[in-house]
């Protein structure tokens, strides 16, 4: 391990907090709100040390939602190894899924910020290009349950189609329906009133179409989400825990 100077550490300690600071204005009050001089003057900075560490404030966007995407990342890796058969460890990433989206709600703000065209179009190369390897992680963790299911004959992947495509069914329908849960309070008064269940039973129906072995019905499948819920979430929290703490 390459140990820092003195000076890349103070360099790493101000970016660092530079983003803790433009944190809670982005989720709090949006993007039009985060700007360069409202960072340096909470910080009472001058503004050219922002520059100094972000050209722009779709930077400081893309930066953050690089930290976002790594917690995603690990609770993937930790849900991916809890459960005992293919199928039941891809119930354990949906559960992971519930818990980035319910209690790391900053988070999952960062990322649909992350994903607007100017924000992303203004952005630099290089951070495009760390947030094309977070997502390509979390990927290859979740195709490579799926490449297991397929190894231990318990899933047969459609003729034609790939493991990452077979993947992105279950992350646009996930992914989707969680977006809609965060930003549609009207959801209720439409005759939605548990859309996590609402999931569950989608991507349940998903997982039997597909025949992924063992078959379970309704009532075991949300049964043994319950239970899956129940072992993980105390862990999860304690994983998100940890990784703010090194955020600070």
């Amino acid at each position: 391990m390459v140990e820092l100077t003195r000076k890349q550490r103070e360099i790493e300690r101000r970016t660092g907090e530079i983003l803790r600071v433009a944190k809670p204005i982005l989720v709090r009050e949006g993007f039009h709100a985060l700007s360069m001089d409202r960072v340096a003057a909470d910080m009472e900075y001058a503004k050219g040390t922002i520059y100094n560490h972000f050209p722009h404030k779709e930077e400081i966007v893309l930066a953050l939602a690089v930290q976002s995407m790594e917690l995603r990342r690990k609770l993937f890796e930790f849900s991916a190894a809890f459960a005992d058969n293919s199928r039941s460890r891809m119930m354990a990433i949906g559960v992971a899924c519930e818990f980035y989206t319910h209690h790391c709600q900053e988070d999952f703000v960062i990322e649909q910020w992350m994903r607007n065209h100017s924000v992303w179009e203004k952005s630099s190369h290089q951070r495009q290009n760390l947030i094309r390897q977070c997502e390509a992680q979390c990927m290859a963790i979740v195709s490579g349950i799926v490449r297991d299911g397929v190894a231990e004959g318990s899933l047969l992947v459609p003729a034609g189609m790939t493991n990452e495509e077979f993947v992105f069914g279950f992350w646009a329908i996930t992914f989707g329906s969680q977006i809609l849960t965060a930003s549609s309070p009207s959801l209720p008064a439409l005759g939605v009133h548990d859309p996590t269940r609402a999931l569950r039973i989608h991507c349940a129906t998903m997982l039997n179409g597909f025949e992924w072995r063992p078959i379970m019905n309704l009532s075991e499948y949300l049964s043994r989400s319950e239970r899956l819920a129940s072992d993980l979430m105390p862990r999860l929290h304690t994983l998100r825990d940890q990784h703010q703490q090194t955020q600070v």
